[in-house]
């Protein structure tokens, strides 16, 4: 077994594509006619995109969306940088809102994180020694 993708629910595909850009220079490998799915180019494991109305069509019990949460949900997006602080200033310049600030970890890395536009929580991190 591996992790093959995972897949955001949003509520503009396109937009979050572009976000996920200029905020984290990935780039975008796909994007369908429709508008309702798209993935970015991140290495072996694909992080994609699809629409509220796909994730609706897909439980039929509904979801929660991110973006209408107040606080961000119980799992974060982990992306690995050698320079945590200029990602963390580059995605708050690109409309990502500061949850906190670049710091040291006892176990040597450095970590930020970040909440998106489509209220994705996302840390930034120095890869693990070792």
């Amino acid at each position: 077994m591996k992790l093959g993708y995972t897949i955001i629910y949003v509520p503009d595909v396109a937009a979050s594509l572009t976000f996920y850009e200029s905020a984290f220079g990935l780039t975008r490998r796909f994007l369908h006619e429709s508008g309702s799915y798209g993935e970015l180019d991140t290495g072996e494991t694909t992080l994609a995109f699809a629409d509220h109305a796909l994730g609706d069509a897909n439980f039929p019990g509904g979801h929660v969306a991110a973006h209408d949460s107040p606080r961000p949900l119980g799992f974060e997006i982990a992306l690995v940088t050698d320079d945590v602080a200029a990602a963390h200033a580059a995605a708050v310049n690109a409309g990502a809102t500061e949850l906190a600030a670049p710091a040291g970890k006892p176990w040597g890395q450095t970590v930020s994180y970040v909440r998106c536009p489509d209220g994705v929580l996302v840390e930034l991190c120095t890869p693990m020694a070792g």
